[in-house]
């Protein structure tokens, strides 16, 4: 294996350890560095490690969580006509409960020569993941562009909604609407969108109707990604007399529509509920959900550019493209003051 190294090493012209760190998959190598490497492999007559070998320039990967919330495969789909008009072939890999993990959907990508991979709310969005999971990827000369969620450990393209914009456009729709008891049901506390979301509201309430961060969070409700997740964390909200909650989803939305009608409360003459992407067919729930649009065509076609530069050896800057949501008003949301003056009863 010495001998091997030092042929290498002397056909590329770097050191062994250069040569060994290409070898490895390790981070830290320069692009042409790593292909007078993988050249000098070939002309030595050595075969290429498996993750090494030339990448099939059809395929681009795309790992999303679970499909079961309609706001995944929606971008699945603009991600999927992007690269099909740009004559790529997207290979989908979905994470399922108690199935395959992001890191073993990666290694899979990997092994078929994918020639770079989008990962939308992945492992790069939880602030408890070790993030050297990319360098790696990156040291075995893969190209990602990383959807919802920022780290500034990870060195590569990021592509996100405005969350805390998104939370603000929320809470000043609301109060202009009369609530003043506003609360906000959302993921775990982990999570970059989530942490985002919270600064939003709270500024967004701060601004609005003067509370400060200490009294907001009173009205914040952690739960999960969910139909069920969003009835349990607007059970609590109603319980603390709040006559609006925001979603951190459209399908926790949905679920705290259900938790208000079983509490036998009307939306939204008794309360409103406002959600978050803009799923699709979400416009025609009962009521039509008021929401924040998450720009899922822009940022879905700026996910593809920035990957293909870094396919075509043009990477982008460790940077962050974020676009600006929109506020959807439909039938979920109306004046507060029915319920308000209930609640001053204590009724």
């Amino acid at each position: 294996m010495t001998a091997r190294l030092s042929d290498i090493a002397a056909q590329a012209g770097v050191s062994e350890a250069t040569v060994s760190r290409v070898l490895n998959g390790k981070p830290g190598v320069a692009a042409g560095t790593r292909e007078s490497v993988l050249a000098a492999l070939d002309v030595l007559g050595y075969e290429r490690p498996v993750r090494l070998r030339r990448r099939s320039a059809g395929l681009i990967g795309l790992i999303t969580p679970e499909l079961d919330n309609p706001i995944f495969p929606a971008f699945a789909q603009v991600i999927g006509q992007a690269l099909t008009r740009q004559g790529y072939t997207p290979v989908l890999a979905t994470q399922t409960p108690g199935g395959s993990t992001e890191d073993e959907l990666t290694e899979m990508l990997v092994d078929r020569g994918v020639s770079g991979i989008l990962f939308v709310s992945g492992l790069h969005a939880d602030t408890t993941a070790d993030m050297q999971r990319y360098d790696l990827l990156r040291g075995q000369g893969v190209p990602f562009v990383l959807v919802n969620g920022f780290s500034e450990h990870v060195q590569a393209p990021f592509v996100s909604p405005d969350d805390r914009a998104a939370m603000q456009l929320a809470v000043t729709h609301l109060v202009s609407l009369g609530h003043t008891r506003i609360g906000l049901a959302l993921g775990p506390r982990r999570f970059v969108p989530v942490l985002r979301k919270i600064e939003g509201f709270q500024l967004g309430m701060k601004e609005k109707l003067g509370l400060a961060p200490e009294e907001s969070a009173a009205l914040i409700q952690h739960s999960l990604y969910s139909l069920e997740g969003g009835q349990a964390a607007a059970t609590a909200l109603i319980a603390r007399g709040c006559t609006a909650i925001v979603c951190a989803s459209d399908m926790m939305a949905l679920g705290a529509i259900r938790a208000a009608r079983q509490q036998g409360l009307n939306v939204p003459k008794d309360i409103s509920v406002v959600g978050f992407d803009d799923s699709p067919l979400i416009a025609f729930t009962d009521p039509p959900l008021t929401t924040i649009r998450q720009p899922v065509q822009a940022m879905g076609q700026a996910a593809v550019r920035a990957l293909l530069e870094e396919i075509g050896g043009t990477p982008a800057p460790h940077s962050e493209f974020v676009f600006m949501p929109e506020l959807v008003v439909r039938g979920s949301t109306a004046s507060g003051a029915k319920r308000a003056a209930v609640a001053e009863r204590g009724v």
